[in-house]
């Protein structure tokens, strides 16, 4: 498709969007469009005074990339040992299959009670967004690598450590940014769910529900406007590393 036939449904939605506001009239239901532009094209404006659309989108960044990266530093290397020992994989997937299907959002409760309001808990939630992507695909990726690429290394005398480093990490690879990605989707959607516990001044998921506390649903869309391109805008750059630098997986057959 050319560039600009993928803005038709946008301009399509928008301008439904337009209609329904002007037939509703009442923006505590449904804001017109230009009051959401009005406050998107001004992103360093204070917001009722909690902050702007660039302070809180960064305070929003910043838990993300932290509890996304203590995600998946404990993900990667289980991962790969589950991969790797089909007896800790039977030991310890019976509780990865009972918790991986619990959604973030459900742990709220238990982030309140044991990290109280702070940091700590929203941390929390978004690790355990990222946890399990990252996991299950990392397990996936060590298992397909090639028995005849791990059997080659033997063959020269290569140790654990080195079947490791050099074989079968750099061939799971593939498989583990698949992960990260989808993990890193879904941490970013926690995020929002994260910032609306009780305590929490800042943050895009605080902006879009204070918004909503005030009657000022423009505000609120705009916040869920901006969540959606930020994420839009990470997805896509992993995506261009994923086609640039593990573009041979689909080539190895």
């Amino acid at each position: 498709m050319r560039w600009y036939t993928k803005l038709i449904l946008p301009i399509i939605l928008i301008f439904v969007w337009e209609v329904l506001a002007i037939l509703i009239g009442n923006e505590f239901i449904l804001p017109r469009i230009e009051s959401v532009i009005e406050v998107l094209f001004r992103p360093l404006a204070n917001i009722f005074g909690q902050g702007s659309l660039v302070e809180n989108s960064a305070v929003s960044v910043f838990r993300v990339l932290l509890g996304f990266v203590i995600g998946l530093l404990a993900a990667i290397p289980l991962g790969i040992f589950m991969g790797r020992s089909d007896a800790l994989e039977e030991f310890v997937d019976p509780v990865i299959q009972v918790l991986r299907p619990i959604p973030p959002i459900a742990w709220l409760p238990l982030a309140l009670a044991w990290f109280k309001i702070g940091l700590a808990g929203i941390i929390f939630i978004i690790f355990i967004g990222a946890f399990f992507p990252v996991l299950i695909n990392t397990i996936d990726g060590v298992k397909r690598v090639s028995r005849t690429w791990i059997e080659t290394a033997c063959t020269f005398g290569a140790k654990e450590a080195q079947i490791l480093s050099k074989v079968v990490v750099p061939a799971a690879m593939p498989d583990i940014w698949t992960g990260l990605r989808v993990g890193f989707g879904i941490a970013w959607m926690s995020v929002v769910a994260a910032e609306m516990l009780p305590g929490t001044s800042s943050g895009l998921g605080f902006l879009i529900l204070f918004g909503l506390n005030i009657g000022q649903l423009q505000v609120t869309i705009a916040g869920m406007i901006v969540i959606g391109l930020i994420g839009l805008g990470i997805d896509y750059l992993m995506k261009r590393v994923e086609m640039r630098y593990f573009g041979w997986k689909g080539l190895e057959k």
